[in-house]
């Protein structure tokens, strides 16, 4: 396991004081759920209540979840907010139980190679979902695509980098925040 190094000192220094309550970390938590939630509703009514419908619904929610459990074993032991309640989706403070400290210098490394597993949750429902509307036309699957959309790739987006980005002590190494041209 990583050992803490002496530059994790650093970032104890810029942390926020800023410590959240359980019930704002759900709030902070809702953009994901919500997308989880149209994600699969994509499926149900894509797929009419089917047999198929909920096993999709199923492995995509269990896919999401097991997601998070990836971010906290493999991203969140290398962050400055690990095991404090200064981590604003709290996954810090789970992740502590979950696995040891690892060195701080190494966040951008990881989040690098492992922010991809999640990343299919953001496109999965779409490319279900565009083929139901072109097939046979639905409002309801339109609307339910179209808040997706928002939700996924606006609203999520807008709140991390707004809020839970915004104080971050390690948002100028983070490849999610950094200038474009850096980006992953």
């Amino acid at each position: 396991m990583d050992q803490k190094t002496s530059d994790d000192s650093s970032y104890k220094d810029c942390q926020p004081e800023r410590k959240y309550s359980r019930a704002q970390e759900l709030v902070n938590n809702l953009p994901y759920i919500v997308m989880l939630s149209l994600g699969a509703a994509i499926f149900l009514t894509g797929f009419e209540k089917s047999a198929w419908s909920w096993l999709l619904v199923g492995v995509y929610l269990i896919y999401g979840v097991g997601g998070v459990c990836w971010i906290m074993i493999f991203i969140c032991p290398y962050c400055a907010y690990w095991g404090t309640r200064s981590c604003p989706c709290g996954y810090g403070a789970i992740a502590a139980k979950l696995r040891e400290k690892g060195t701080i210098d190494q966040f951008n490394q990881k989040f690098r190679k492992h922010i991809w597993v999640i990343v299919p949750l953001w496109f999965i429902p779409l490319l279900a979902g565009v083929p139901f509307v072109i097939r046979s036309f639905s409002w309801l699957m339109l609307l339910l695509l179209a808040a997706f959309v928002l939700d996924a790739f606006v609203i999520l987006p807008l709140l991390s980098v707004k809020h839970g980005c915004k104080g971050c002590p390690q948002r100028s190494s983070c490849p999610w925040m950094r200038p474009k041209t850096n980006r992953l």
